[in-house]
């Protein structure tokens, strides 16, 4: 199993998976809790229940570099262009915007 901690404005959003059956992506309940919490993407309003899919869902494959950048990421960190959540824990820790993706040790 992968897991990425979604940071939206700097504070923790949410919490993105891939296991054997998809990808799920679930909000922090203490950010569901916060003053103002703000839906990460159109696509992906508040909720307490998780998304599940079994591809990437867009909003997160949007993130990941396309063209001569994601070449170079692939070439230098022998990434598997096919692995997207490989590609969007390696590459999408600093995006432009407001979410960043942090990879998140499973021990």
């Amino acid at each position: 199993m992968k897991k990425a901690e979604i940071i939206f404005k700097e504070t923790t959003a949410g919490w993105l998976t891939l296991d054997e059956e998809g990808y799920h992506f679930l909000y922090d309940s203490a950010y569901l809790q916060s003053d103002n919490p703000e839906p990460v993407s159109l696509t992906l309003p508040l909720r307490l229940e998780p998304y599940s899919s079994r591809t990437l869902f867009p909003f997160f494959d949007g993130l990941i570099p396309e063209g001569w950048l994601l070449q170079i990421a692939e070439k230098n960190w022998k990434l598997n262009p096919r692995d997207r959540m490989g590609l969007l824990l390696t590459c999408c820790g600093d995006c432009i915007g407001a979410v960043s993706v942090r990879p998140v040790n499973q021990e």
